[in-house]
């Protein structure tokens, strides 16, 4: 049989809204809003701001906002900054 499909999918989890730290709306704008949108204005604002490294890509040198972020102004690889940009990330209230 074929399956129903009026039945509605359950967002993922990177879809929930979330709400954003001071510091990281300072970069990505005020929440909430899905993670995958925080990560998208991330990236914009490291584009926009020329802060990938030239020479090795993976590396991202923060200026004073993104240093905010971090917990530091040290150069930082692309895959450590997840786990970095999440701790200023907590789920929005359900209404």
């Amino acid at each position: 049989m074929a399956a129903n499909t009026t039945t509605k999918k359950k967002p993922s989890a990177f879809m929930k809204p979330v709400q954003v730290s001071e510091a990281l709306a300072e970069i990505v704008g005020k929440g909430p809003m899905a993670r995958t949108e925080v990560t998208k204005k991330l990236w914009d604002y490291i584009k926009k701001n020329k802060l990938q490294d030239p020479k090795n890509k993976r590396n991202i040198n923060p200026d004073a906002k993104l240093a905010k972020v971090f917990g530091s102004s040290a150069s930082i690889d692309m895959f450590k900054m997840t786990s970095k940009v999440s701790k200023h990330l907590k789920e929005a209230e359900a209404r």
